[in-house]
């Protein structure tokens, strides 16, 4: 594969965006001065910082390259990830979940499992998500690596270790504060490359039309495939895509995930917290339009031999997570290349910094501060929080090696979702709509709903069961229904870890009502959780009906 060749003003576009992100580390880091700052960007911002901030998090290495590909694997069954896969969850955060978590005063979801529950419950959710943290960032060095690697000729080595250092500089100058401004301003240059795509793409290939007559129905549909496992390239059925997708991994990532959900935390007021998912939510599906589109164009150039389009092959496998950057070598031409790579750059950026911001304040405050030093000063707290993200980066060195080994990446994402999100969601929505679920209910619950999540996937990882004995429908797909084995493992994590939290209920002491006021809907005064505003325009619930709207719509017309 011939590598891209930046030219001189290339590299200068390059160049400046790597030097203005670290200046920009180096002056906010004279803005945090107390934890607060550091952790929660001092909870001053407004709905629009936090909404793209929020988005921005989303918007890595993964979310852009990572589906562009399932796009090329999956057809248009890829944009369930940003359709059943995000809107529901997000609209529901921002409607019914964000005023337990911001009125609580919480600087994490393991400090919200705590009030709710108990230190131990507590603890183990923290745990859960440091692991899973150091996993996902894993991906994102990889990717990044992919690219600079195999794009621009640099060894996969060195360009892991440059950007891990790249990371530890800005980001633990001045934990969130830095990232979310950083989030900012590579929110607007990945849009700028990442838009063009379709746009070129659409010409050279004839229009949108040429896709319908390229592709079979099983890659142009979103439902209608869905009733038998074996008409569509991705072998699984709406019960998957609901249960699995819809429920447990998209409420799992969308409502109880702290690095993207702490952008809300640092919004100024209720609102502005409430409207952050829901802000969100308008550029998620214009991404999953981008996106998918541009995975959907590279696919009917594969099925043109005439269009000399081909993915990268290594050690004989298809490399799917090469579509954007083969996509931008095709179409942009010299000095908007620059604008190109600076943009995946920038996307494993908002990625990394995401997750290493959350990572530090749970490990902080859930873990250090919990368990091993109560009586940590506010100083030394943010001392740790910075020690913390340096030792978070290099464990995602080794998460990198783990995601190299792995089909392709967002195979191995959904999989991480299915063992450490999908059992927290259950006991957090329990614990929050359902006054009666106790203590000890949700620390059992989420415990077990892991443990049988991760057995299910080791087992499956050693050969000791098939993807078919996962899966309630026999597709006969054998390992090609890997992603579908990874929807239904995370509704069986949700259902045991849902089971479990209620049986165990049922015979352990429950918290008096009064420990539980603000943390339970029903035993929250409404005056503390919604404010009256004197016009529709203004309420989240308006603006999330209108999202839900244009959700349904999309569905039924790609039907």
């Amino acid at each position: 594969m011939e590598k891209i060749v930046l030219s001189f003003f290339d590299w200068c576009i390059l160049l400046v965006y790597i030097c203005f992100i670290v200046w920009m580390g180096f002056y906010l880091k004279r803005f945090t001065r107390t934890h607060e700052d550091f952790f929660l960007a001092g909870r001053r911002n407004s709905m629009w910082v936090c909404g793209i901030a929020f988005m921005s998090a989303n918007m890595g290495a993964m979310e852009v390259i990572g589906y562009a590909g399932q796009s090329v694997k999956y057809g248009m069954y890829a944009a369930h990830f940003y359709l059943i896969g995000a809107i529901p969850a997000m609209l529901f955060l921002g409607v019914f979940m964000m005023p337990f978590y911001y009125h609580s005063k919480i600087k994490s979801i393991p400090g919200y499992l705590k009030e709710r529950f108990n230190e131990s419950t507590r603890v183990l959710n923290a745990l859960m998500f440091v692991v899973n943290m150091i996993l996902v960032s894993g991906i994102s060095l990889y990717l990044l690596a992919l690219v600079l690697h195999t794009f621009l000729g640099w060894s996969w080595h060195i360009s892991i270790w440059l950007a891990a250092t790249f990371v530890a500089i800005y980001v633990t100058l001045s934990g969130l504060l830095s990232a979310m401004f950083t989030e900012i301003i590579q929110f607007f240059l990945i849009w700028a490359s990442i838009l063009l795509l379709p746009i070129l793409g659409f010409v050279d290939i004839g229009g949108p039309a040429e896709i319908g007559k390229k592709l079979s129905e099983a890659y142009t549909t979103l439902w209608s495939t869905s009733v038998n496992p074996s008409d569509n390239a991705m072998f699984v059925t709406w019960g998957g895509l609901l249960l699995g997708l819809g429920f447990g991994v998209a409420f799992g990532y969308w409502t109880t995930d702290f690095l993207i959900i702490q952008r809300a935390f640092s919004a100024k007021d209720l609102r502005s917290a409430r409207m952050t998912p829901i802000i969100g939510s308008y550029f998620k599906l214009l991404l999953g339009a981008v996106v998918v589109s541009s995975g959907m164009i590279a696919l009917t150039l594969l099925k043109e031999p005439s269009s000399g389009f081909n993915l990268l092959v290594e050690h004989g496998n298809i490399n799917y997570d090469s579509v954007m950057p083969l996509l931008m070598k095709r179409y942009f031409p010299t000095g908007i290349i620059g604008v190109g790579v600076t943009s995946l750059v920038a996307m494993f950026m908002a990625g990394m910094a995401g997750n290493m911001s959350a990572f530090n304040t749970v490990w902080t405050y859930d873990i250090y501060h919990s368990v091993i030093n109560k009586n940590a000063s506010h100083n030394k707290l943010m001392h740790i929080g910075r020690y913390a993200t340096v030792s978070g980066i290099l464990l995602s060195v080794v998460g990198a090696y783990i995601a190299k080994s792995m089909p392709t990446v967002i195979d191995y994402l959904q999989a991480i979702s299915s063992m450490f999100l999908a059992p927290s969601v259950a006991v957090i929505l329990l614990g929050m709509f359902i006054k009666w679920i106790t203590p000890k209910g949700g620390f059992w619950g989420m415990l077990t709903g892991t443990s049988s999540s991760v057995g299910l996937f080791l087992a499956q990882q050693l050969g000791l069961i098939s993807t078919g004995d996962i899966i309630p429908v026999s597709s006969g797909a054998g390992e090609k229904a890997f992603m579908a084995a990874n929807f239904w493992r995370s509704f069986w994590a949700w259902l045991i870890a849902a089971g479990v939290a209620i049986i165990v209920s049922l015979f352990t002491e429950k918290k008096s009502e009064e420990k539980l006021k603000g943390f339970v809907k029903g035993l929250t005064e409404k005056v503390e959780i919604e404010k009256e505003y004197l016009h529709l325009y203004q309420k989240p619930g308006f603006w999330a009906s209108i999202t839900l709207i244009i959700f349904i719509a999309i569905n039924l017309y790609f039907w």
